[in-house]
């Protein structure tokens, strides 16, 4: 397709920015609900803290949510949502890094608001970045959640035309909630129904077991799609089930759409290293993989005997891994991404050997909604507009029948999920290449709790956000835990056993090569610390390991190590979450008073990091 140009409106990616940007914490939907005097209250607090106080009550009835109709069909957007059907906070990463030439979606802070031209003070800094993140986070409210998703969707399917629309999902949306796990995904299945998914491929959702995912995907009334999910040989003899026998698909690769007289493609690519970055006993029979001459193959056929217009590839490989599919693959119009859970404004441009293949990536936890426009004319496309839409709760009203959904779906375990456990003095977040501040607290629990002397926990970029003050409850320590393997351990490692592991993970963070990057961000650690320089290979990236002490870390000698999310095998230990509930009901209050980053060498000037002498 037709290259864009790179300095375009953020928010807006075709000709002419988005006017709407100084007012936009007072554009609430009149047509939606009648405001009351607290939320008018609240309204204005938003505008004083903004900069911004309206002329007039007429301005104010201006919506933030107003996208003009642009070209022939319309592709909505969401990935990673991890099983939040409530709103939540959420915290940008002040980490994430990126090896050799840097661009998105490895910057941060203000390096990506000039990157993209974002206002800095403004409601989308605070939607894409973590600057002044408690304050503004106070000032405009909590972000996503079905209900209000859901009326986000059904405004945008109907002011475009419900027949020109679809509505796209890159997966890890069964997992990541005390719900989901008890209706092992059934809630989220059921959720997704209700708020129209007609597509969506798959991570997490194989971390149930192979008959509850098959059952669930029975349930979705969209399809499920990923065309590098394949049936093992020895597998598809014993009468394994499979989409296609003589292919060897497990699942759907492909559908065709007609929208609006135009023929639309949906290429699904699940997460590629499933079986590694989670276990593989939960799924026996099928084998992933990135299977990029496949893909290509795929592209060409629907190009040439199923005549499609758009083709796009519903993704789950993570963003650096899209960016270099992208660059190999011919014939995509757009790659709608996730895994990566990287919020770009706009799409990152990649040239090819016949042309230019958008990528996108949405965000995560129901935070953003990707609203992307085509224009066709002649069989191919030649225009686009797109917006990564922040959902505010605030700023949009909760669909009443989602809600009602919601609220009956928790219903039988809300006095498990409102237990309170604890309060927090500071923002406890996840997200980032490191340790944050939530996975401090989860390894000080494992080391308290099993009286270990070093605690790991996996980089998972999932979670919830907290702010000052806020009540811990089992619901949010269910959000940062719940897995189908919470399992514990604590067993004794040597020094050199403890290097080897953070050198694997490291290397799949910072391998140079995007397919050798096999998901996840770094191994949190407790009661050490360590130098990492990214950019030398691997075995020689850590360094300098100590106990929390200052006590070198011998190579030869054994340490009580505390840890749970064992992928090989099951671990003998509680789930993680009781033993973070038990921690949190000891101590009543949390207060870290150190956080184990590490120290990082060769980073200073590196546009995916705030400072490089953060530690």
């Amino acid at each position: 397709m037709a290259d864009r140009d790179a300095g375009a409106s953020p928010l807006h990616s075709h000709a002419g920015a988005w006017e709407r940007e100084k007012s936009i914490s007072l554009q609430n939907s009149f047509s939606q609900k009648k405001m009351n005097r607290r939320e008018f209250i609240h309204l204005m607090a938003v505008a004083s803290a903004s900069g911004f106080l309206p002329k007039s009550f007429a301005e104010m009835q201006r919506d933030f949510y107003d996208i003009p109709n642009f070209g022939q069909v319309r592709l909505l957007h969401f990935t990673d949502c991890h099983a939040q059907l409530l709103p939540i906070y959420y915290r940008e990463p002040h980490v994430n890094l990126g090896i050799g030439e840097s661009k998105a979606p490895h910057i941060v802070g203000d390096k990506l608001l000039q990157h993209f031209g974002i206002k800095p003070n403004s409601l989308e800094a605070h939607a894409f970045t973590y600057l002044n993140y408690q304050q503004a986070a106070e000032t405009y409210g909590k972000v996503g959640g079905f209900a209000h998703l859901a009326t986000l969707i059904n405004r945008l399917r109907d002011s475009y035309g419900r027949e020109k629309t679809l509505l796209l999902d890159s997966g890890d949306t069964w997992q990541g909630s005390g719900t989901a796990y008890w209706t092992r995904g059934q809630d989220m299945v059921e959720a997704c129904n209700r708020l129209g998914v007609d597509v969506m491929t798959g991570h997490w959702e194989f971390t149930y077991l192979a008959k509850e995912v098959l059952a669930n995907i029975k349930k979705f009334q969209g399809e499920f799609v990923a065309q590098n999910v394949l049936v093992k040989e020895e597998a598809l003899f014993e009468g394994v089930p499979a989409f296609d026998e003589d292919s060897g698909h497990a699942f759907k690769p492909y559908t065709m759409r007609d929208l609006n007289g135009v023929r639309v493609a949906v290429i699904g690519q699940a997460f590629p290293y499933t079986p590694i970055a989670n276990p593989a006993r939960f799924i026996p029979d099928w084998t992933f993989g990135i299977r990029e001459s496949e893909m290509q193959s795929l592209v060409d056929t629907v190009r040439t005997q199923e005549k499609a217009e758009i083709v796009v590839v519903l993704s789950h490989n993570g963003m650096d891994v899209d960016l270099k599919l992208a660059s190999r693959v011919t014939g995509i119009d757009v790659i709608l991404g996730g895994h990566s859970h990287d919020a770009m404004p706009k799409p990152s441009h990649v040239k090819n050997n016949d042309g230019t293949t958008l990528v996108c990536n949405a965000g995560s936890s129901g935070k953003f909604l990707g609203v992307l426009d085509f224009t066709v004319k002649e069989g191919k496309v030649k225009d686009y507009q797109y917006r990564l839409m922040p959902v505010f709760a605030n700023l949009l009203a909760a669909d009443r029948k989602m809600q009602t959904y919601i609220e009956k779906v928790r219903m039988p375990y809300l006095s498990k999920l409102t237990e309170k456990l604890a309060t927090t003095e500071q923002v406890l977040y996840r997200r980032g290449n490191f340790n944050g501040t939530y996975d401090q607290l989860i390894c000080n629990a494992l080391r308290v709790q099993s009286d270990a002397q070093i605690a790991l926990s996996p980089g998972f970029r999932w979670g919830a956000t907290l702010l000052p003050n806020q009540e811990i409850t089992m619901e949010d320590v269910l959000n940062q835990t719940c897995i189908t393997y919470p399992e514990t351990y604590t067993q004794e490692m040597s020094g050199s056993q403890i290097k080897m592991i953070l050198e694997d993970v490291c290397d799949n963070l910072f391998n140079s090569d995007p397919y050798w990057q096999q998901g996840g961000d770094m191994v949190r650690v407790g009661g050490m610390d360590y130098t990492c320089d990214p950019l030398q290979p691997i075995n020689k990236r850590i360094s300098g390991m100590t106990l929390d002490d200052g006590t070198p870390i011998d190579m030869s000698k054994r340490y009580k190590v505390a840890g749970w999310a064992t992928v090989k095998n099951q671990s003998p230990g509680k789930p993680v979450w009781e033993i973070v509930a038990d921690y949190l009901r000891d101590q009543k209050v949390v207060k870290l008073d150190k956080i184990n980053t590490p120290k990082l060498l060769n980073v200073k000037g590196n546009p995916g990091i705030v400072d490089y002498n953060y530690n």
